[in-house]
């Protein structure tokens, strides 16, 4: 078995999810951690059993023996941490969002082309066993003609939660609730849809004081004629109240629900398939709306570099979300229609 040695920058709280989860993969491990705040890189070394820690990342790439680089800082740092990475021949796993604009998007993948690395993109959501049961069903042809996709994502953010760091709520380092909070979403709207056609959206900034907006709705047309909706709210009263998809087709109806998409609220087929059976066993109860993909997401990225499989989720999959989030924006901003691809 070939070993897998990591190094991560940025040790926020997501990172938790990243350490937790390679400490459960035979064969994988941490060895290195940075963050511009020595405390913290110091507290996760400590916590984590990790060899060593740093203040400056690029420093860690030139010093550790290391197969590939978690990035786990605000979304506008990612695509330049990686292409560093990249040009120390490491592959790159990148927490959601990839970037915040094509350009740094495609600069990443084609650096990570470029010097013959891996590029992944997390997108653990997708490794819901209810949300792997539901693209089972659309893939399978159970729906029939897909007609209609809806994604809610109504969660709650208190002022203080941006109020902890200076990059949160901004244009350049973060993004709003489309981007940040809802990146999951749109990625699994498009997932299981497939190509976007056109977008129109508004957004609002109603309850924070931040750049960017904290709520904003959606309509999505879909090349193969299908319409979709998103509607993404950081303003619920008075916690996080639900994370769905919907999925509509001539013949099914779907809802996969709970606050991050991990209850099967719906489900009717016109057939039935025996993975109906599997309805009660899908259902998951995680503690926080990261869900429990993590490990899996990551076991694939160690396979992959192993020689063993192939990325669930890479750079140009990533971008997909992405782009469809850029529309979004842009067509809020015009106040028009938006077709993609963004040119």
């Amino acid at each position: 078995m070939i070993n897998v040695n990591f190094a991560l920058i940025g040790c926020g709280r997501i990172s938790a999810k990243h350490f937790e989860a390679i400490e459960q993969i035979e064969g994988a491990k941490v060895i290195a951690c940075a963050d511009t705040i020595p405390q913290r890189a110091i507290d996760s070394a400590k916590k984590y059993n990790i060899k060593s820690h740093y203040t400056d990342y690029k420093k860690m790439l030139n010093s550790e023996k290391i197969d590939a680089v978690i990035i786990c800082t605000p979304s506008g740092m990612h695509p330049q941490m990686g292409i560093e990475a990249a040009k120390s021949k490491l592959h790159v796993i990148t927490e959601k969002p990839m970037a915040i604009d094509l350009n740094s998007a495609d600069a990443l993948v084609k650096a990570c082309d470029e010097n013959q690395v891996k590029l992944f993109v997390v997108k653990q959501n997708r490794l819901n066993p209810s949300i792997q049961l539901l693209k089972k069903a659309i893939d399978k042809g159970r729906f029939g003609r897909l007609f209609s996709a809806n994604a809610t994502v109504r969660w709650a953010r208190p002022q203080s939660y941006y109020d902890l760091a200076k990059w949160r709520g901004t244009w350049e380092f973060d993004g709003g609730a489309f981007m940040n909070q809802a990146s999951h979403y749109f990625d699994l709207i498009q997932w299981m849809m497939g190509p976007v056609d056109a977008v129109m959206a508004f957004t609002a900034t109603l309850n924070h004081s931040i750049e960017t907006e904290d709520m904003g709705t959606g309509i999505i047309r879909f090349r193969s004629g299908a319409l979709g909706t998103v509607e993404v709210t950081m303003n619920t009263f008075p916690k996080n109240l639900e994370g769905s998809i919907t999925i509509m087709g001539e013949n099914g109806t779907v809802k996969i629900g709970g606050i991050a998409v991990n209850q099967i609220e719906h489900w009717d087929f016109k057939d039935y398939d025996d993975d109906d059976k599997l309805i009660e066993t899908a259902k998951t109860d995680p503690k926080s709306i990261y869900g429990f993909g993590h490990q899996g997401y990551l076991q694939n990225v160690v396979d992959v570099i192993r020689g063993e499989d192939t990325a669930n989720t890479d750079g140009r999959s990533g971008r997909k979300s992405l782009e469809l989030i850029l529309a979004l924006y842009r067509s809020a901003k015009l106040g028009k229609k938006v077709a993609l691809p963004l040119k």
